[in-house]
């Protein structure tokens, strides 16, 4: 098994517990408690300049434990001060020591759409994620079959939210495609092996048509590669494990998020 199918199915049996605990039906329930509207992911990840989707993990399997203090609370606002477009937020426990509450922290203490990320392979994750005040959740189209990525993406624009499908290859990115999704995100990150090639968002963007957000995630670590990355056509990057590593992350934001946009080279 590689990495990626361990993580899953661990992610797959504690889905089985959750669902014990609190049957769909309840889940579905508590969307009726919820006041606060979604906030508008995709429009967010547009603009003059490459927007930044900041992330919130506490370890994962390429770096192992990265923050051994964690404020969820602290961190969103950091971010939001420094002049991120959203903030993603890791909630898969056994690999990335995540979890749902660090969602609703992030989210309560600042005005910024929030994403869940994590490993969805039912329709229970994507309620949970809206009970949780996910404005957007990450669909891994590697994971998913494609009437499995439809159905999961119809149901979370019915909740109001939006969706970051993310892709590998051409065949995710056909997938991805083929559902219409209006965000995608290429993952530099070969979750297989391990590695990461920036290349990947070269090679991929070139089928992503204009109208859709085009997001690159994975191995990016500054102005530097962002710089790289904006000729692409790129709409944001989502940058996690080089902000969770600063003691200043708010600051060092704010020396990337004024690189322009190129969308514009990203044509048909």
């Amino acid at each position: 098994m590689t990495i990626l199918d361990e993580i899953v199915a661990k992610r797959q049996a504690r889905l089985q517990d959750e669902k014990a605990v609190l049957p769909l039906a309840e889940l579905q329930a508590q969307l009726a408690d919820i006041a606060d509207p979604v906030r508008n992911f995709r429009a967010a990840l547009r603009g003059p300049f490459v927007r930044i989707i900041a992330e919130i993990k506490r370890a994962s399997p390429s770096e192992g434990n990265i923050a051994e203090l964690f404020d969820p609370r602290g961190l969103a606002q950091d971010y939001a001060g420094g002049g991120a477009a959203a903030i993603s937020v890791l909630t898969e426990e056994d690999y990335f020591q995540g979890c749902l509450l660090y969602l609703r922290r992030a989210r309560s203490y600042m005005a910024l759409p929030v994403i869940r990320k994590d490993f969805l392979t039912d329709p229970y994750q994507i309620v949970q994620a809206r009970v949780w005040r996910a404005d957007a959740v990450l669909l891994i189209a590697t994971i998913l079959e494609v009437n499995q990525l439809q159905d999961l993406l119809d149901l979370t624009h019915e909740l109001g939210m939006e969706a970051l499908v993310e892709t590998h290859d051409e065949d995710d990115m056909f997938k991805a495609l083929s559902v219409g999704a209006p965000v995608i995100g290429v993952n530099n990150r070969n979750l297989k092996t391990m590695e990461i090639d920036l290349g990947q968002t070269e090679r991929l963007a070139k089928l992503v048509p204009p109208e859709t957000i085009l997001v690159s995630e994975s191995g990016i670590h500054g102005r530097e590669d962002i710089e790289r990355l904006a000729p692409m056509g790129v709409d944001a990057v989502l940058i996690g494990t080089v902000l969770m590593k600063s003691e200043l992350p708010g600051a060092l934001l704010r020396q990337w998020i004024d690189v322009p946009s190129q969308r514009g080279r990203r044509t048909r």
